[in-house]
């Protein structure tokens, strides 16, 4: 008999009863200690003085029968106490039934089991230890009846029956083997039973049952990998037939509601590798027509490259072009309103349309559904615009492309009526849909459509065009017309006045384009009246009537005293050959640089100046070129302060002025009138700019000039002589006269 271990436990030396712990005092104060510990430290000194240490185990080594047996029933004793107290612990049986193993009591742990099984027969642990057991003691008869009663009781536990098999495969019951898969598949189980039973037939080189499985499975099973699966097999047999008819019959199983990418994928790869490319080529194109586009990614790139493998030209930049669609689709997808995108699109499929390669119903399908993705907001027009061109394209396509202007007339009015004309219009419709009108020969709609247009929406565009497209036809009573209706739509348009009259001009009616440039230099209000005024001026100079243009001129310089003004009277009056054309232009020259100067602006007047002394040197002698010359202006650069809108300062800031000879005759008097009147203004600023400004800067001024100043007013003199400005007084002038600087008499 073999030495056992037997475990045993040491004894308390005293045998006293454990010490009971008095009762643990209250902490009366609980406030933290001066000294802390932490919690390692604690365990850390606990360990340091654990005084007692508890032994091991010991080891008994049992030789006597007798002792054996004492030993034995012990155990059997102590697991029997164990399984009473707590039956449904399954792990109490197995501890029981290995013990006895171990002691090779085999009956005794058949009956442990039995007893297990019992209790808990639905237990997998229980019937795999238990066959297990039968299996290494080589009781194959024991094992095969445990099996059948597991998957009797379980069958849907796999590992049964891949236990069941193994055992009967190891042991070379190659037909029982066959007999327990045969009993397992009719339980339809998952793809890893009927793959062990494929590869358990594929093993023994059993190819026509492997094919019988594979045809239960696939019918069991209709994944798209099993079918793929049972195509390999085929095509590893090189039965290339067979192979075929398998993924003809999965596309046949899996029908067009339910078409898998990988499966066509497969298909294609397996005809490329039999050199069948047109038939390649054919199940990519009816997968790519099938099945949508976001989950055939993956096999179109595989088209893409088998056509940059096998194909032409032509057919590589076909699978572009595809593929250039599928990404124009996920944009309008994602953006129904993106137009930019739908330029793009349709622009692709009117090139494939060109090329012969395309269809016209496909590329007007595309302007169906880009016109049918109306802007959200009536509000945004330049959203619109974007719009409208899409609707504008699609008409030109229907004309030119598809040759049918039937479509493309209702193209036209469809957007019309699109438009939100209450809101804003676009001429261009109006105009372009006039033009398709004239070319299709039919004056009378083109009208009718701009007459509509001028009804609903008048806008400067829709004039412009109107009397352009009757110019174009020569009906210049219409024209007529027109400008008639366009000038009470706008009155201030100088331009409109001008081309008016410049049709009535061409026309030969000098009486009534003269007329209608009076109407126009007389209204209220115009947007450029200088262009309309020089209008007039040229075209009573091109009809030689220059008495005419003259009064023009002078009836402007009425009106303004611009120096262009006075520049193109001078020119004009140069222009105009007669004996007095010097005298008449330098007379012009005269007036207008005494007016400038009048109008106090220097860079004008310098202006005027210059023109003049050109003048003078191309006409004039040498004496009028000096005259002119010392009337220019010497250019200085003087020194200004900057006030903020509040009347703070920002500084000083430099400038550069002109200073014209008569301005520096005037002497101190024009600089001393210049600081005086700089000084009211700012007395008149700090005051808060109102209007009894100059009674409040005479307020502040000096103490001693207002006291010597009031008796001489009150007295009535004639002169107040002062030193400087120190405010207005009724009835007398600051200035530097007869009698020095001071105030006089205003008489």
């Amino acid at each position: 008999m073999a030495d056992e271990a037997v475990p045993g436990g040491a004894l308390n030396p005293k045998g006293n009863a454990p010490r009971k712990h008095n009762k643990m005092t209250k902490v009366k104060n609980k406030a933290a200690a001066n000294i802390q510990i932490t919690a390692e430290q604690l365990l850390r000194e606990a360990q340091e003085r654990q005084l007692e240490e508890v032994a091991p185990t010991p080891r008994q080594n049992l030789v006597d029968p007798e002792e054996i047996a004492e030993f034995r029933m012990k155990q059997r004793t102590h697991f029997e106490d164990a399984i009473r107290k707590n039956r449904g612990l399954v792990g109490n049986w197995i501890k029981y039934a290995a013990w006895e193993d171990k002691n090779q009591e085999y009956a005794r742990a058949r009956s442990v089991y039995e007893r297990a099984l019992d209790v808990e027969y639905r237990n997998v642990t229980l019937w795999l230890k238990y066959a297990e057991m039968e299996m290494k003691q080589k009781q194959v008869n024991h094992a095969r009846n445990i099996w059948d009663r597991a998957v009797t009781i379980m069958p849907r536990v796999n590992t049964f029956w891949q236990k069941y098999t193994y055992m009967e495969e190891i042991l070379g019951n190659v037909v029982n083997a066959r007999q327990i898969f045969e009993r397992w598949m009719q339980w339809h189980p998952d793809e890893q039973a009927w793959q062990a039973y494929i590869n358990f037939e594929f093993r023994y080189q059993e190819f026509d049952k492997v094919r019988a499985i594979y045809e239960r499975f696939v019918l069991t099973h209709g994944d798209v990998k099993h079918w793929l699966k049972y195509a390999r097999f085929e095509q590893m047999q090189g039965e290339i037939v067979n192979a075929r008819a398998i993924f003809e019959r999965a596309c046949e199983y899996f029908g067009e509601d339910s078409m898998d990418p990988d499966l066509y994928h497969a298909f294609a790869k397996f005809e490329e590798g039999c050199k069948e490319h047109d038939r390649a080529r054919a199940i990519y194109q009816l997968a790519l027509s099938k099945i949508p586009k976001a989950r055939a990614e993956k096999l179109f790139n595989a088209f893409a490259q088998y056509e940059k493998k096998y194909g032409d030209r032509s057919r590589v930049e076909g699978v572009i072009v595809n593929k250039r669609k599928y990404m124009y689709e996920e944009e309008v997808k994602a953006n129904p309103t993106n137009y930019d995108s739908w330029f793009d699109y349709i622009r692709l499929s009117e090139e494939a349309v060109h090329e012969e390669g395309g269809s016209v119903d496909a590329t007007r399908d595309v302007y169906e559904r880009a016109i049918a993705n109306t802007p959200p907001s009536q509000t945004d027009k330049n959203l619109w615009r974007r719009y409208i061109y899409l609707w504008i394209n699609y008409a030109v396509f229907e004309e030119l492309v598809a040759k049918d202007a039937a479509r493309a007339r209702e193209v036209y009015k469809a957007a019309l009526r699109v438009i939100p004309h209450k809101e804003f219009t676009f001429a261009k419709v109006w105009l372009l849909f006039a033009k398709f009108e004239i070319r299709q020969k039919d004056v009378k709609a083109a009208r009718k459509v701009l007459g509509t247009a001028l009804g609903k929406c008048p806008t400067e565009k829709l004039f412009k065009g109107y009397i352009e497209l009757e110019l174009s036809l020569r009906e210049f009573e219409n024209c007529r017309r027109l400008y008639d209706k366009y000038l009470q739509f706008n009155p201030a348009n100088c331009q409109t006045w001008s081309k008016y009259a410049e049709l009535e001009a061409v026309l030969g009616d000098v009486e009534r384009a003269r007329a209608i440039y009076e109407l126009a230099v007389n209204q209220p209000l115009l947007d450029m009246p200088e262009v309309l005024w020089k209008a007039y001026i040229d075209f009573e100079t091109e009809i030689n009537e220059f008495e005419n243009a003259r009064e023009l001129y002078e009836r402007l310089l009425k009106k303004t005293s611009h120096v262009k003004v006075w520049i193109s009277y001078a020119d004009f009056e140069a222009s105009v050959e007669h004996e007095d054309t010097v005298a008449q232009t330098r007379h012009v020259y005269e007036t207008g640089e005494k007016e400038v100067k009048r109008g106090g602006d220097k860079a004008q007047r310098l202006l005027l100046l210059e023109a003049w002394k050109e003048f003078e040197e191309d006409f004039g002698t040498v004496d009028t070129v000096k005259r002119v010359a010392a009337k220019m202006p010497r250019r200085v650069r003087r020194r200004r302060e900057i006030f903020a809108d509040d009347g703070t300062s920002e500084g000083w800031e430099e400038y550069h002025d002109y200073v014209y000879p008569d301005e520096e005759a005037a002497g101190p008097n024009y600089k001393l009138l210049n600081v005086a009147k700089m000084w009211k203004l700012k007395q008149a600023q700090a005051a808060g700019g109102s209007a009894d400004g100059a009674a409040v800067a005479a307020s502040e001024a000096p103490s001693s000039t207002l006291a010597a100043a009031a008796p001489a007013a009150e007295a009535g003199e004639s002169f107040i002589a002062a030193e400087a400005f120190a405010g207005a007084k009724p009835g007398y002038a600051f200035k530097a006269g007869s009698q020095g600087l001071g105030y006089y008499r205003d008489t």
